[in-house]
């Protein structure tokens, strides 16, 4: 019993952790690119962990979440791993980053081993040339098999790179009932990005 109550404390501080705010409407992210919103998503924001990209979900970041990076310069990470989510006296992993002038394979791979860092197995199913946020880039396709449940889900992203800033939306969900459903939302908003400035 008093295992429960501590794991069940445990949770409602972790809980209270978690900024949730409603996102909707003409939107800026990181003050580099605007995207409408014409369904309303949540917005994610985990202290601890100031990621340089936006996290929006419907159903719960375990579920699904769109992931979107706008203005990030040469030398930066794509992610950072919080440390609450590494054992005690575990080497925090390390994290992709983006280096100026990247071919669009090594972006693709970028994206790609960043969705592995917590041991998830990833892979590319399909690349191919796109627009994202009104300038020439990719798309790419991949699935992962989530490493703490075996979940299989499903990915999509888009990148594109401007005067050597990359701009990029992945979304992500599971393979079952969620990706179908959702893909088509998130989908709806990356095609309205565009580069500010």
């Amino acid at each position: 019993m008093k295992k429960f109550l501590v794991v069940a404390a445990l949770a409602v501080v972790l809980s209270a952790c978690t900024t949730i705010s409603k996102v909707e409407g003409d939107q800026v992210v990181n003050g580099r690119m605007a995207i409408k919103v014409t369904e309303a998503w949540n917005k994610v924001s985990i202290p601890g962990a100031q990621q340089p990209y936006d996290m929006w979900t419907q159903e719960g970041i375990t579920l699904d979440h769109l992931r979107i990076w706008a203005g990030i310069k040469p030398g930066e990470a794509m992610m950072v791993v919080p440390p609450a989510q590494m054992q005690s006296g575990q080497k925090a992993p390390r994290v992709p980053t983006f280096v100026a002038n990247m071919a669009t394979e090594q972006i693709v791979t970028m994206f790609e081993t960043m969705y592995a860092v917590d041991g998830s197995i990833v892979k590319i199913s399909r690349v191919e040339p796109a627009v994202f946020a009104g300038e020439r880039g990719v798309h790419f396709e991949f699935t992962i098999a989530r490493k703490r449940d075996d979940l299989q889900l499903l990915g999509t992203g888009w990148a594109s790179v401007r005067k050597n800033e990359l701009f990029a939306a992945t979304f992500v969900a599971p393979k079952l009932t969620f990706f179908p459903r959702l893909a088509p939302k998130a989908e709806a908003i990356v095609k309205t990005a565009q580069i500010k400035g």
